[in-house]
């Protein structure tokens, strides 16, 4: 029987290694401007064309190389940091396994151009997957710049996965950040297409925050510290009110190096139990110090995982040090975060006697009757009163949970309000409906209606326009979204690199509330774009509706008349006994089911 095991070529495997560690261009962005890292650089540019398919390039003011380690560079394992295996746990720069520069010149056409700070000519290195191309002499700054062009050309079916421009440039823009907040002393730019979209000067941890996601950041944000043998943390916390339902701004370091770790997050997000809603989740940027002996870096080709000697320890000092900060912020917050915890207790004079706490109730307010409580005895009853009698109008029966349920469209019925609930009766039993999530019901299809109809919705003007200002990347997606936000109602207009004015709304969106209305719309688009989230359909109207039924408070008592038609508009609804992200409205108790209880 003939062989059949063959040794690949060279050719072959640098392309089977390069997928191990070049996936997108966003991996190969990590990889160069880690490199100018490791060479001492303090101040890299990183240039994109066409989100990375045409150019990615990298321009550092390090250290050089010389013409020897030029060509030496593009082979496979070769490294400066690494000389025998124990080296492996005692690592402080970012890139060290040797296969960066290998893999990506096995899958593009790479142009390399550098030169020694003591040395007259430079070197410039062209390589075309793999292949030498040219290396000769060459006039160059100080420092290096690799120009990678037309990733995956050789490759066309890898190239064919990468998915459209705007996804691509929000990971690449994603891996940007990540390297840019830790290493806040070194000055980065980006420019994509010829836009300037960062100019990050070199600066302290908080200000490299604010300018990467908004001057007005710094209000949003706690300092957290806390040194000791095992582990120095430093960095910032989000306070609690600006929690948000995606993961987009968490950000842990490691050494300087971003790491993702689920008990390390689970240690902070535990910090602010019962001090957020369910489902949300605060921002953080968090650096960690540890002794490179006592962590694993090397597990993962992208490292972006590790593992940790001491991983209960840390665990337990991270959280405890971000509660020490919320209590801490939370008792009293001063400007330049200096805050004082000290609470002064007069003692009582002597002789004082508490007085003890009363309940004070209308003994004679019910509320299945069918006036309205007068508004002294509506404080006094608590949360539960009655709306008058009305009518749902003419509609087919609706299927609730998968059961037809006929409603009743000519009798008379009450509607009884319990914050967040309403309560009101079918022929078929009573139906608790959850407020928000009906609003939110509501706003979706009428957004969607827009949407589908394709001409745009009627805008509320505001009296005042309203000034917004976002972050780079926020700016440059609210962009490409202004289009699709002027069908649903709003007029939003560019008033330079990140500032926006806002001229008109869609009805229910209040002024006050608009900044945080648009930031959590254009963190939930991001979301779906990352793929964080399999809701990528419909993402802008699903998100818009359920921030604007937020801006009801579950606690207030809606008017009579506007109970009445939030009952009727979810009746109205093509599908009425779900929100648009799949939890229930409402839930129907039936006869039975009543019985049943009151056994």
């Amino acid at each position: 029987m003939a062989d059949i095991i063959n040794i690949l070529p060279d050719s072959v495997a640098n392309q089977i290694a390069a997928g191990e560690v070049v996936d997108r261009p966003a991996s190969a962005v990590k990889e160069l401007i880690e490199n100018a890292l490791d060479a001492g650089a303090t101040a890299i540019q990183l240039i994109i064309k066409d989100a990375g398919r045409t150019l990615i390039q990298v321009i550092d003011n390090g250290c050089g190389m010389s013409e020897g380690d030029a060509r030496r560079c593009f082979e496979r394992h070769a490294t400066s940091k690494i000389h025998k295996a124990d080296d492996l746990f005692d690592i402080l720069t970012m890139g060290f396994r040797g296969e960066a520069l290998a893999s990506i010149a096995a899958v593009a056409q790479v142009e390399m151009r550098t030169r020694q700070h003591d040395s007259q000519l430079g070197t410039q290195v062209t390589i075309h997957g793999a292949e030498l191309i040219d290396q000769s002499p060459c006039t160059t700054p100080a420092g290096t710049s690799i120009a990678v062009k037309n990733l995956f050309y050789n490759i066309p079916a890898r190239r064919n996965f990468l998915k459209r421009d705007s996804i691509e440039m929000a990971h690449i823009e994603d891996v940007f950040r990540r390297i840019a907040l830790p290493n806040y002393n070194i000055a980065f730019s980006l420019h994509h297409n010829g836009r300037l979209l960062y100019d990050l000067k070199a600066s302290n941890f908080a200000g490299r925050i604010a300018a990467l996601f908004g001057t007005g950041y710094s209000q949003r944000i706690y300092h957290i510290e806390e040194h000791t043998e095992v582990v120095k943390i430093n960095g910032y916390i989000g306070k609690v009110e600006y929690a948000k339902r995606q993961r987009g701004e968490q950000y842990i370091f490691v050494n300087k190096r971003y790491i993702r770790h689920a008990a390390l997050s689970a240690a902070i997000e535990r910090a602010y139990n019962e001090l957020i809603p369910q489902h949300t989740y605060p921002a953080y940027f968090v650096m960690l110090d540890i002794d490179p002996s006592r962590i694993d870096i090397n597990i993962h080709p992208a490292k972006t995982e590790a593992r940790f000697v001491d991983e209960q320890a840390i665990f337990a000092i991270l959280r405890a040090a971000t509660k020490k900060a919320l209590g801490q912020f939370a008792l009293g917050c001063e400007l330049e975060f200096n805050p004082s915890t000290e609470i002064d207790f007069s003692p009582a004079q002597k002789g004082y006697v508490p007085k003890a706490p009363t309940v004070s109730y209308n003994p004679n307010y019910n509320p299945f009757s069918n006036a309205m409580p007068k508004e002294a005895e509506r404080a006094e009853s608590g949360r539960l009163f009655a709306v008058p009698h009305t009518e749902l109008p003419e509609r087919e029966p609706v299927t609730i949970a998968d059961e037809p349920v006929e409603v009743s469209t000519r009798g008379r019925f009450e509607i009884i309000q319990y914050p967040p609930y309403v309560i009101t009766t079918l022929k078929s039993g009573v139906v608790v409906i959850h407020r928000q999530r009906a609003l939110e019901r509501i706003h979706y299809e009428r957004l969607i209606a827009t949407q589908e109809a394709g001409t745009p919705a009627a805008p509320q003007q505001l009296l005042f326009p309203v000034n917004c200002r976002f972050s780079a990347t926020d700016s440059q997606l609210l962009t490409e979204l202004i289009p699709t936000l002027g069908g649903l109602g709003f007029v939003i207009a560019p008033l330079g690199n990140t500032n926006f004015v806002v001229s008109a709304t869609p009805p229910h969106v209040k002024e006050s509330q608009l900044q945080a209305l648009l930031e959590q719309t254009l963190d939930d688009y991001r979301a779906s774009l990352l793929g964080r989230t399999a809701q990528q359909q419909n993402t802008i109207c699903i998100s818009l509706a359920r921030q604007m039924a937020a801006h009801t408070s579950p606690a207030a008592l809606l008017p009579p008349e506007e109970v009445q038609q939030l009952v009727a508009d979810l009746f109205s609804c093509a599908a009425p006994n779900v929100t648009p992200s799949g939890q229930p409205t409402m839930c129907i108790l039936s006869p039975t089911d009543l019985a049943e209880k009151m056994k």
